[in-house]
């Protein structure tokens, strides 16, 4: 379990952060920056709750992925083991469990027949807003993997991979359904 009693420890003063093995990086440092996007997608999603409009069932399911994010985070905030050997690592069944909220969200929106803007409901619009800060936390986590001293879990990759999905649709379900949903209209404005 974690413990913060004091906030402030002076130690970033000189633009570096601990990653969990203790090893310090700059702030700017690749692997921090794509798990404090992720933070950035917890918080969106922190917002789009605030908007869910009582749907009990879509508010649970981004409560359940607000604490699986810090999971991906510890997994990208410890590039090898720390001490003692133990490691926070993302697991298979959390993507599963992912997909099957895909799955089950998806069911009852109609099939598109173009592509949507980010709109409609409040709710849907930080959802898509999430999704394009997600979007962003997983090219930096493909780049990242792609470094040869470095690395990503391929369970992370595809956690993160997943999610975007998962806001896609659940942005949808938002939108009454996929009923209010904004739909591109190609060259209307020329």
């Amino acid at each position: 379990m974690v413990v913060l009693n004091r906030i402030y420890t002076r130690t970033g003063d000189d633009g570096t952060t601990a990653l969990g093995s203790g090893a310090r990086r700059k702030k700017y440092d690749l692997r921090v920056s794509a798990y404090g996007t992720l933070d950035e997608v917890n918080a969106v999603i922190g917002i789009a709750r605030l908007h869910a409009g009582g749907d009990r069932a879509l508010d649970a399911m981004l409560a359940h992925i607000q604490n699986d994010l810090f999971d991906v985070e510890a997994d990208l905030c410890l590039s090898e083991k720390g001490p003692g050997g133990a490691r926070m690592t993302v697991t298979d069944a959390q993507v599963e469990w992912l997909e099957q909220r895909i799955d089950e969200l998806n069911a009852d929106l109609a099939p598109l027949r173009s592509f949507i803007l980010p709109g409609g409901r409040p709710a849907a619009a930080y959802l898509h807003l999430a999704r394009t800060v997600c979007r962003r936390a997983e090219r930096m986590m493909v780049e990242l993997n792609d470094k040869p001293s470095e690395g990503v879990t391929p369970a992370a990759l595809k956690y993160v991979n997943r999610l975007s999905d998962f806001l896609f649709v659940a942005g949808r379900h938002a939108n009454e359904k996929g009923t209010s949903d904004v739909l591109w209209q190609p060259g209307q404005n020329r």
